[in-house]
């Protein structure tokens, strides 16, 4: 049959539902909404669902433009910072130059730039799992996407650093995917107002832990967010649907809430790197709401598979040569990750 698009799809984490199970596979927050949230749900009137929901969001992009001091007309919102991310391709990555991304890092980068056929080059990461800054300068591209942190290593690129990829290329498009910057560094946020062809995503769904409702946003100058919006406007216009819109909105009112229990994460993903190290496993470095795991004295895919009887779910990327020695983990409860540690620790004793 004629006109058949092939590609390889983005593969996600499992979404296993048994009971009882600790599932820590695919970075969801470890705790609940925030109280406003919960509250906004209850009293959210359905009647209102007859209706579109709002083009421009309009009270979303209020309540972020407040809480990040940018204008409103620096963000668009959409139904998860992947929609905000496909956008964003679509709209700034129309070069015969490659776009230039980590060959480790989040999986829907390379599926994108084959889905719009943008060319791409995946630049490797060092020997300790880290950006190269140099590899992003003095050289043809047609745009770069950098996670930071970055996923699924969790390691976090200074603001310096950051900023010096920028000024290389003033030329082209900088996208800054900060999904888990909630978790550890500091913002780029300031390079916004600096530089024109700086580019932020963020999500509800790590730090604010909204996962289940798809809302993502971005920043950028005013000259990409009118490219953005029109490209948002040619394909789907109402892509965050009324209840989304208000619940995120209580998520952004609620900030010490999340400043809160973001905290806690931190903490507890600290101490459980420091478990594991005890018992010899290779700990990279993390400032996400997770950690890169190469155990010591069992193989990562047999843990894996010894976990998974125990019904606790990590993540393994056994497809990926440079990471088949390694297992992500992401920070569930403090009572979870003891049960996790424990696990581990009677089978490698």
């Amino acid at each position: 049959m004629k006109g058949l698009r092939q590609i390889t799809p983005y593969v996600a984490g499992a979404q296993p539902q048994e009971k009882g199970m600790i599932k820590i596979n695919t970075n969801e927050h470890a705790f609940s909404p925030s109280p406003a949230v919960l509250a906004a749900l209850r009293e959210f009137d359905g009647n209102g669902l007859r209706k579109y929901s709002s083009i421009e969001n309009d009270s979303l992009r209020c309540a972020l433009a407040k809480q990040l001091g940018v204008h409103q007309d620096q963000l668009i919102v959409g139904n998860g910072s992947d929609d905000i991310l496909a956008l964003a391709f679509l709209s700034f990555f129309n070069s015969d130059d490659p776009l230039l991304f980590p060959d480790i890092t989040y999986g829907f980068y390379k599926v994108w730039a084959d889905l719009f056929r943008i060319p791409f080059e995946e630049v490797p990461l060092t020997d300790q799992f880290e950006i190269n800054s140099s590899d992003y300068m003095d050289r043809k591209t047609g745009g770069i996407v950098i996670a930071n942190p970055n996923a699924p290593t969790g390691i976090y690129k200074t603001l310096a650093e950051i900023e010096a990829i920028v000024v290389a290329n003033q030329d082209v498009v900088v996208i800054i995917d900060e999904a888990y910057i909630a978790f550890g560094g500091m913002t780029a946020l300031p390079l916004v107002a600096k530089y024109d062809n700086v580019f932020i995503t963020r999500t509800f769904s790590k730090d604010a832990a909204l996962a289940g409702l798809r809302v993502g946003y971005g920043i950028g100058s005013p000259k990409l967010l009118k490219v953005i919006q029109a490209v948002k406007h040619a394909y789907n216009p109402y892509s965050v649907d009324a209840i989304a819109e208000k619940l995120a909105t209580a998520a952004v009112s609620d900030a010490a809430y999340y400043t809160q229990v973001n905290a806690e994460i931190v903490e507890i993903r600290d101490w459980f790197s420091a478990e594991l190290k005890a018992i010899g496993f290779d700990v990279l470095p993390s400032k996400a709401n997770f950690v890169l795991v190469k155990p010591a004295g069992i193989s990562a895919s047999i843990l894996f598979d010894f976990l998974q009887t125990k019904k606790i779910y990590v993540r393994y990327f056994g497809d990926k040569a440079r990471l088949s020695s390694y297992l992500r983990i992401s920070i569930g409860t403090k009572n979870e990750m003891i049960r996790v540690i424990q696990i581990i620790g009677d089978l490698v004793a």
